[in-house]
């Protein structure tokens, strides 16, 4: 299973929409609407993409996406 880090495990409880095809259409979307300055976002985005692709629906369903706000 891919490794996501802290902060692409947030992004994506963000954005999820319970399933990994519709998480990587919002993103995606969402990316969209990135200005040139945020980059960092970008990346982080394009990352979590990557890794999104990479995985099966059974690995995404086995995925915990709430976030985690005591880290």
């Amino acid at each position: 299973m891919n490794n996501f880090t802290f902060e692409e495990m947030n992004l994506m409880c963000i954005y999820n929409t319970g399933s990994r095809t519709g998480l990587m259409e919002a993103l995606t979307e969402m990316r969209g609407y990135l200005t040139p300055e945020e980059t960092e976002l970008r990346n982080l985005t394009d990352s979590a993409l990557l890794k999104l692709r990479a995985m099966t629906d059974a690995e995404f369903a086995e995925l915990e996406l709430y976030p985690d706000f005591d880290e």
